[in-house]
């Protein structure tokens, strides 16, 4: 039976904007690897009631419960009082708490301000949570709503606190009660390109159904889609044995619109490429404005760029578009030298095609010339970034098929 857990990020900094919590997403991360499944992130602003309402839904859906925030000593910190209302305890002064508290001040040579001694109140029946480098020790308590057992771990909200105790009490607490050996949960994650999402659900419907074993999700960043295949197991190879087939599976299905696997972007595979073939290449750019260039020179131990520019202004459009940007490329690769030149032109809508914005990307290599005509449309904020993507795709291609 898999253990479940939910996540509850505390403060108005994180619910107005102001702060992104990272603190979720590392202890989810963390909880991954010994197969406890995180079905729920709650963030909830400094205000008692809703504090309260979370605590209380989270004990009764879920069987683990990580807090971080709200156990500094000021008005709003909120999570000791929250949790022992959602429970229906009192809260307690720990002692010991409390004279750990006051050593740590001692040790600052500072007194301790009266306000201070709250970090030592506990929901009765807690355990602590030693916090070596910070006032606010942790909440540890079991419960049981509505006949569900669950835990909640309650933790500071600054990451460097926070991880130690994760790492020195909380994780082992969780581990040892686990109803068997701690399993892992991985993730392998394959790349594609040139295609949409909805394109490719069709062409995978038995793969990403809801209830299949492992699971895969998809996600698409600026016309990147990545495909997540979700394992748990006793160990890595255990994991790799159950996702391995469906990644086998994904490739047969999908072909050449996978291009890579893990942090791979299309600038990382076309750069090995470069580099495994020993090639160059030369690039001049209009619609993306040096984005395929900057993608290139920002890879670490890439030399294989020979030349970048930006040309505003510069159009290929009409019925001379094609002669003229295969002129200027194959130009562009001999001056250069190189061996591989590109040009992204700029945007043009012709009057046929129901007026699509289009830009035309042209890619000269020794046996000729690629011209590829792309449509510039979609969101904006991707246009740029998509538009390189579709050259350096077609550059993947070329070389694929060398």
């Amino acid at each position: 039976m898999t253990t479940t857990a939910e996540i509850i990020a505390i403060g108005d900094e994180l619910t107005s904007g102001q702060r992104l919590d990272t603190n979720s997403q590392w202890i989810s991360e963390q909880l991954g690897t010994i197969g406890v499944r995180v079905l729920f992130h709650t963030t909830v602003a400094d205000d008692i009631n809703s504090n309260i309402a979370a605590f209380h839904n989270a004990v009764r859906r879920t069987d683990v419960v990580i807090c971080t925030g709200g156990l500094g000593p000021t008005a709003d910190d909120l999570t000791r009082q929250s949790i022992a209302e959602a429970i229906g305890l009192p809260l307690i002064q720990d002692d010991d708490a409390l004279t750990t508290i006051k050593a740590m001040f001692s040790r600052r040579d500072r007194e301790m301000p009266e306000r201070n001694v709250v970090q030592a109140l506990f929901p009765e029946g807690s355990l602590v949570i030693p916090n070596p480098h910070g006032t606010a020790p942790g909440i540890d308590l079991k419960v049981t709503a509505d006949d569900h057992s669950s835990r909640i771990f309650a933790l500071p909200g600054v990451p460097a606190e926070m991880k130690e105790m994760w790492k020195d009490t909380v994780l082992p607490r969780i581990i040892d009660s686990l109803p068997g050996p701690p399993a892992i949960t991985t993730h392998k994650r394959i790349k594609c390109f040139g295609i949409g999402e909805s394109d490719l659900e069709q062409r995978l419907p038995d793969i990403i159904k809801r209830g299949r074993i492992p699971t895969v999700g998809i996600t698409v960043s600026k016309a990147t889609i990545t495909l997540r295949i979700t394992a748990s197991g006793a160990n890595e190879e255990e994991c790799h044995a159950i996702s391995q087939p469906t990644a086998d599976t994904i490739h047969e299905i999908l072909g050449d619109l996978v291009f890579g696997y893990g942090d791979d972007e299309l600038q990382h595979v076309v750069a090995r490429q470069l580099e495994n073939t020993n090639q160059t290449i030369a690039i001049q750019e209009t619609a993306t404005h040096g984005q395929l260039s900057q993608w290139l020179t920002e890879l670490d131990d890439f030399d294989g760029l020979t030349t970048a520019s930006i040309r505003p202004g510069q159009r290929y459009e009409g019925d001379d578009a094609t002669t003229s940007i295969t002129t200027d490329v194959v130009e562009l690769r001999k001056t250069s030298e190189s061996d591989l030149a590109i040009i992204i032109g700029s945007i043009v809508t012709p009057s046929h095609d129901h007026g699509i914005p289009v830009v035309h990307v042209a890619l000269a290599h020794e046996g000729g010339v690629i011209h590829r005509t792309v449509n510039y449309t979609g969101h904006p904020d991707i246009l740029v970034s998509r538009t390189a993507k579709q050259a350096l795709d077609i550059i993947r291609h070329h070389l694929l098929s060398g």
